[in-house]
């Protein structure tokens, strides 16, 4: 979610505003004051208050509707909606406008705080941080009822148009409470009093200390990380606690982990009704399905996977008038057949939304039996699944496809590196057998699949994912960047066909469903991004009818250049967010009109309802979409975006951890790296050989004071010119490290490229000096805030930039501040 904030309303009045009251006053002071134009055409002025009147509900053709524009006139309205978004004024978000500042009208909230008359305030659980400090919304209960929320819990809600009070910007009533606080609290064990007093040092820092029950440690000894449950307060004394669970040193994946889980509220104990739903499941029998168990369907994936969701193969098309064409076939586990709507299993894995992937574990969002077995496309083995057959011609184009509910027999379970090696001559006992028949032919049908691909053009992002490989004792071996091999493509190739499909049969026959869309990249995002391009001498088109084929063509300018990585992770960092929604824009990064997620139901619940989708649709059985789901699917789509943003955040997080804790020991060492973010607190530097990323404080580099120049991503010495931009390689010396906070903070050894001369800092109107600076001792080694939090800026459905700081105001938010200064 890339909402904008203006300010906070009600500024000079005690009185209590409503929102909808509010926004049209911040319309109104946005605008034009001048009336309507000639002819009765809406001004400026109009136009803001209709959008901010109706958030995420406007877009130009309701506008044009509402003023009764027609013919010419929607030319001229298209011009003026182009102005306001250039000026920051408006923002575009699924074919509607909003006002920078404005949330979605349904969101997920995590209940944070009450106000002074006790009712519950939530924040946004996704927000950009450069829009500035995350709002506080007044949370209203659910008129249904049933148990109502508390602090702690995760809800869904929709904006109202109802009094907000002192605290909140916004209002919203609760549609579903998601989540519950567990009540349960993580930390490490420590002694006291000689080693007879027992009492918890918190996970999370904003946390008191407790004492813990003395009378039953669970085995857990003096730094072990540890559980427990608030078992009594005494009136005037500290909390008394009982440990629950004991997971033993905190250096270990395994608690590394929990401390993921327990921190973005995770589920991962399956109740006792889902597991007893699963383990009553049966095997399929053909019955009305169609037989596919002759057809060499194969399975490719990770050599450690323990679910197999998808099967490919691959032929010629022996049509005459499909010369040089071949048909692929693509099958995903029927887990629609398993879990289905209003049983536990399927409530449990839509509040899950999606499985959580650590290193050494994996947190499923079905149970075992269901995804490592009945749903697992094993080999020789029969299986139930949802097949798609694809014709393409000669150039890559689909020329037709359809849909099948088959049983099928994987015919081989291969790793990508053994298909790959098999296909370039070096097999084994296993793929000896499947080259000439199987695994050449789908090579053959890649080879057309990517004329295809080649001729869209996606967006070609050059950005190698780090893994992380462990011991036996769960603690960090080394880390490593995996080959992206030729396997991989075509799997994705293959994977990305079928999601084409799913998604434009559910619209040829009018069947609700969740695209994955990708809008974008907003004005004012494309224009920071136009600035550092201009620093390097380079230059970005006009924001008008920009596709990927024009960031490709800057990627390409760079390639194997010195720049190359600065350039992909800028232009990561301009792309929005992808997420799921019922109404379609298109997904931008992979240049496709529509697109859906099929191919993964065993992981994604996205992937569920596009199956059940189908079968309703295809008229394969009575399993299918539950009646009036349409109008739920929106709200749906906001969960599991948001749960997806939550299982990105505890993957990332538990990562960082692992990396602080295996370089604890090496305090005093020195490294190479690159920097990969800079702030105006200072820059991220991610080392060569492990991928580890640490901070370097502002404040200890040199004796100069070093601003920020958003333009050129860069530090620049205010008296020396020494410049430290995105990109650059430097030498660091680790200083310290904080494995439960997994973070790192380093020394730059290396001197800063001299740039031109003479100071162009520019500070408050009426100053010429630049803020009071840290000095040594003040934010120096175990003193101030020595480490800071990288934020996320997640392009389409590829891994994440990481960038930080302080947040940026929009444009719009600029504006209004300078008003009311003046």
């Amino acid at each position: 979610m890339n909402a904008r904030r203006i300010g906070p309303p009600g500024s000079g009045t005690k009185a209590k505003r409503p929102a909808v009251a509010r926004r049209k006053a911040e319309a109104k002071a946005a605008g034009t004051p001048a009336a309507r134009s000639p002819g009765n055409f809406p001004s400026r002025e109009d136009i803001l208050a209709f959008v901010a009147e109706n958030p995420g509900k406007a877009g130009k053709r309701e506008i044009a509707r509402h003023f009764g524009i027609s013919g010419a006139g929607r030319i001229q309205l298209k011009k003026m909606l182009k102005d306001l978004g250039t000026e920051g004024l408006v923002e575009k978000r699924q074919k509607r406008l909003i006002r920078p500042g404005d949330l979605p009208p349904v969101f997920v909230v995590n209940l944070v705080a009450r106000d002074q008359d006790g009712e519950l305030l939530g924040e946004p659980q996704e927000w950009d941080p450069e829009a500035g400090p995350c709002p506080k919304v007044l949370v209203l209960p659910s008129k249904a009822r049933g148990a109502q929320p508390g602090l702690g819990d995760r809800a869904l809600i929709r904006l109202t148009e109802a009094e907000t009070g002192f605290e909140a910007q916004y209002a919203g009533r609760i549609l579903k409470l998601l989540e519950r606080q567990q009540g349960a609290i993580l930390g490490i064990l420590r002694f006291r009093a000689g080693g007879k007093v027992p009492w918890l040092e918190p996970i999370d820092k904003k946390s008191r200390e407790i004492d813990v029950d003395p009378s039953d440690l669970k085995d857990a000894r003096e730094g072990d990380l540890v559980s427990v449950t608030i078992s009594r307060t005494g009136r005037y004394g500290a909390p008394r606690a009982e440990i629950v669970e004991r997971f033993g040193a905190p250096g270990s994946e395994k608690a590394i982990s929990e401390i993921a889980l327990h921190a973005h509220g995770i589920r991962h104990v399956f109740p006792r009704e889902v597991i007893e739903e699963s383990e009553a499941a049966k095997p399929v029998t053909l019955g009305k399905r169609e037989d596919w168990r002759q057809v060499p369907l194969i399975t490719i994936d990770p050599p450690d996977a323990k679910d197999h969701d998808d099967a490919v193969f691959a032929e010629r098309d022996e049509d005459p008038a499909n010369e040089g064409g071949h048909i692929v076939y693509v099958a995903i586990a029927d887990v629609a057949h398993y879990v289905r709507t209003g049983t536990a299993l399927d409530r449990e894995a839509h509040q899950r939304g999606n499985s959580v992937y650590f290193p050494d574990r994996v947190i499923p969002m079905l149970p075992e039996r269901i995804s490592n077995d009945l749903c697992s496309l094993r080999e020789r083995e029969d299986r139930p699944a949802i097949a798609v057959r694809m014709v393409f011609n000669a150039q890559g184009r689909k020329i037709e496809h359809s849909f099948h509910r088959v049983l099928m027999r994987s015919a081989a379970k291969l790793s990508y590196l053994q298909a790959q090696k098999a296909i370039e001559g070096i097999a084994d006992e296993k793929t000896e057998t499947l080259v000439e028949g199987v695994l050449k032919p789908i090579w053959a049908a890649y080879a057309v699949l990517k004329k295809g691909r080649d001729a869209r053009q996606p967006l070609e992002l050059d950005l190698p994912e780090r893994k992380i490989k462990l011991k036996d004792d769960g603690t960090v071996d080394h880390v490593y960047v995996p080959e992206r091999l030729d396997a991989h493509k075509l799997i994705e190739e293959f994977m990305i066909q079928a999601n084409v499909s799913a998604a434009e049969t559910l619209e040829k026959k009018k069947i609700g469903l969740l695209y994955r869309i990708h809008d974008a990249s907003t004005p004012e995002k494309l224009e920071s991004l136009k600035e550092f391009l201009s620093t390097i001498n380079m230059k970005l088109p006009s924001a008008g009818g920009l596709r990927p084929a024009v960031f490709n063509t800057i990627l390409e300018k760079v390639k194997d250049s010195a720049q190359s990585q600065l350039v992909n992770e800028v232009i990561l960092r301009s792309q929005a967010q992808a997420e799921y929604h019922p109404q379609n824009i298109g997904h931008f990064g992979l240049n496709l009109r529509r697109y859906a997620h099929f191919t993964s139901p065993i992981r994604r619940y996205a992937d569920l309802i596009v199956h059940r989708g189908l079968i309703t649709a295809m008229g394969f059985g009575k399993d299918g979409l539950p009646e009036g789901i349409e109008a739920k699917l929106e709200a749906i789509g906001a969960e599991i975006s948001a749960a997806e943003r939550r299982a990105m955040l505890a993957e990332r997080d538990t990562i960082d951890r692992l990396i602080a804790l295996w370089m604890s020991d090496q305090i005093g060492a020195t490294f190479k790296g690159r920097i990969g973010g800079v702030t105006k607190s200072g820059l991220f530097v991610r080392l060569n050989d492990s991928g580890a990323d640490g901070f370097v404080p502002a404040s200890t580099i040199g004796l100069d004071y070093y601003r920020y120049d958003e333009g050129s991503h860069a530090l620049i010495g205010d008296k020396t010119r020494e410049t430290y931009q995105l990109g650059d390689q430097v030498d660091v010396k680790l200083v310290e490290a904080a494995p439960f906070a997994g973070a790192l903070r380093f020394e730059i050894l290396t001197p800063g490229r001299k740039g031109p001369g003479g100071s162009t800092y520019k500070g408050r109107a009426g100053s010429s000096r630049p803020p009071k600076r840290n000095g040594p001792g003040r934010d120096g080694p175990g003193r101030g805030k020595p480490f800071a939090k990288r934020s996320e800026d997640p392009s389409g459905d590829g891994p994440g930039g990481k960038s930080g700081g302080p947040a940026k105001l929009s444009r719009a938010a600029r504006r209004a501040k300078a008003s009311k200064r003046g």
